[in-house]
């Protein structure tokens, strides 16, 4: 399925974030959507800002235009301060970007556990993104990173513990 960019992606001046309060908060909020839709589309958990900025999200290569490093770090800064995207590194050249936050995760497997008749089962995590159970499911190849920070989610909800097996981490849910 290829990608359906918005209108703007084709429009030059949204490479060059606007000087305007009003009209760059707009813009903000285009650049916002347009990455968590992308990010979500390709199923891209992680990434550095280097490969952001090399990536078609910030490159429209028929337009011939870039947006510039400085303003990616302000749409990067911009999905932070919403909770979609968390830093990896203090110097802040790697993120996780969150379509979906940790609890909406949490709240998707909780729901698949909860219709399967599966509370009190144990999983390992590879078997809950990668098992066949779970191949029509959406949370099916998530990123690990964002894994256990659903399961955090649902631990603290007291909905499921993460345990410690002999050949990596699982879940116990409730």
């Amino acid at each position: 399925m290829s990608f359906a960019w918005p209108w703007q992606y084709s429009f030059p001046p949204f490479f060059t974030l606007q000087p305007n309060g009003e009209t760059r908060q707009k813009q903000l909020s285009a650049w916002c959507a347009l990455a968590l839709a992308y990010s979500q589309q390709h199923r891209l958990p992680a990434m550095t800002v280097r490969e952001a900025q090399d990536s078609p999200l910030f490159a429209n290569h028929r337009l011939q235009r870039k947006l510039p490093l400085e303003s990616i770090q302000v749409v990067l800064e911009e999905l932070r301060k919403n909770g979609n995207l968390e830093w990896l590194d203090k110097n802040k050249t790697s993120f996780l970007i969150m379509w979906r936050r940790p609890e909406e995760w949490g709240k998707l497997i909780y729901q698949w556990v909860s219709k399967n008749g599966l509370t009190n089962s144990v999983f390992t995590l590879y078997e809950l993104v990668s098992g066949d159970d779970t191949e029509s499911e959406e949370f099916h190849g998530l990123d690990e990173a964002m894994l256990l920070r659903a399961l955090q989610a649902l631990q603290q909800e007291h909905k499921a513990e993460i345990i410690t097996l002999d050949d990596g981490r699982g879940v116990k849910f409730f």
